[in-house]
């Protein structure tokens, strides 16, 4: 199996379990801006390394402050990523990463492909709605893997009411595919569609499955105005 992409973003020698720990208590919360802007600083500090693109900084702002409020509220398993898809970025860039927020590791950044029915190169369109065939965006638990007409995959519980909670029962679910290989792109222009579902280049998957699976945090971006403006998530 190949290694993931380690990549270190924490340089300065301190722990991100420093700013925010397993048995916080609500005053703790108080310190969540320092964390997230300690931990930002830290990634961006980084910019200039030509290994990995990192994610923009809005779009890792949001997922840390979803990470904090579900961490706060024991929803996460302990010592789970953080994984982020920014649907703002054409298909033919890596648009999903992988975070340890133990360590300050990005452990993966690869690509992903998003629903046919959302756009060709760039995802513009999101639904919550069965048969739609179009990604949605939001915060996500990850959930139990199993062996489907995708070999090994993995379940998705949307936490969030009118953008993504029909995820399980429409079968949105993290799996490999041809169409989300790098020579698809190299063919294309981009890479091939889903049924909405975030699928994954086929040599990476179950790696990144096992990565992930199991109520760790899956933040899925894009520029929607109506999800921006109304998410509880990113509106609290």
């Amino acid at each position: 199996m190949r290694k993931l992409t380690l990549v270190l973003i924490l340089l300065l020698g301190s722990s991100i379990s420093t700013y925010f720990t397993v048995n916080s208590s609500p005053s703790s919360i108080l310190k969540e801006l320092s964390f997230e802007n300690h931990f930002i600083e830290l990634v961006n500090s980084n910019s200039g390394n030509s290994i990995i693109r990192i994610p923009d900084r809005e779009v890792l702002s949001y997922g840390i402050k979803g990470y904090i409020k579900l961490k706060e509220e024991g929803k996460i398993t302990t010592g789970k990523p953080l994984t982020v898809i920014d649907f703002s970025l054409p298909s033919s860039e890596k648009r999903m990463w992988i975070i340890d927020m133990e360590n300050g590791l990005i452990l993966h950044h690869g690509l992903v492909s998003h629903g046919r029915n959302s756009g060709e190169l760039l995802a513009q369109k999101f639904s919550n709605v069965s048969s739609s065939f179009m990604s949605s965006l939001g915060f996500y638990l990850t959930g139990e893997t199993y062996q489907g007409k995708h070999g090994y995959s993995l379940r998705l519980d949307g936490l969030e009411k009118g953008f993504n909670d029909k995820a399980r029962e429409r079968a949105i679910v993290i799996h490999g595919a041809d169409y989300a290989q790098e020579n698809f792109v190299r063919q294309t222009g981009r890479l091939g569609r889903s049924l909405g579902c975030p699928a994954l280049p086929n040599e990476f998957a179950d790696e990144v499955i096992d990565l992930i699976k199991e109520k760790s945090l899956l933040f899925i971006y894009g520029k929607d105005k109506e999800y921006l403006h109304k998410s509880a998530f990113l509106n609290a």
